[in-house]
């Protein structure tokens, strides 16, 4: 039987994967020169030449974005990331939550209602598991580092 109040690993390890997938994805585009990603909605060659930034600099950063992330997210589960100094670990945590809720939740919406990106309903479905697991890596992270009354 389980522990109810032992944090759990496995969320973290999830959210790195994915986040390790993002990466590869970005960086299989950044390789073309395309904005976008694969599986995902075409970007138009209007909306990649007006982009602020060219194509393959932004999904090589996009790429080192997604790397980050799967590296916070296992520093969530390992003594190494727990000795970090806890405000600082939940700012970048809240920060990290903010985008993938923004991203997923795009996805979400696009998906199931329609906004015109291109997002289908399994793509809608990613994103509400990504903002979920999203979420519960940070409430593992906050019960697992939380200070204990002596």
């Amino acid at each position: 039987m389980s522990d109810p109040d032992r944090p759990r690993r496995w969320p973290a390890y999830l959210m790195a994967a994915l986040f390790l997938g993002y990466a590869a994805g970005k960086a299989a585009f950044a390789a073309q020169a395309r904005l976008g990603f694969p599986g995902g909605p075409p970007v138009s060659a209007a909306e990649t030449a007006g982009y602020f930034l060219d194509a393959a600099t932004a999904q090589w950063l996009a790429a080192a974005t997604g790397v980050l992330g799967a590296c916070v997210a296992v520093a969530t589960v390992t003594p190494a990331g727990r000795r970090a100094p806890r405000a600082l670990m939940l700012l970048v945590l809240a920060g990290m939550g903010l985008a993938v809720a923004g991203g997923g939740g795009i996805m979400v919406v696009d998906g199931f209602v329609g906004i015109g990106v291109g997002w289908r309903w399994y793509h809608g479905v990613l994103g509400a598991a990504a903002i979920v697991l999203s979420l519960e890596m940070i409430r593992s992270y906050v019960k697992a580092t939380r200070r204990v009354p002596a």
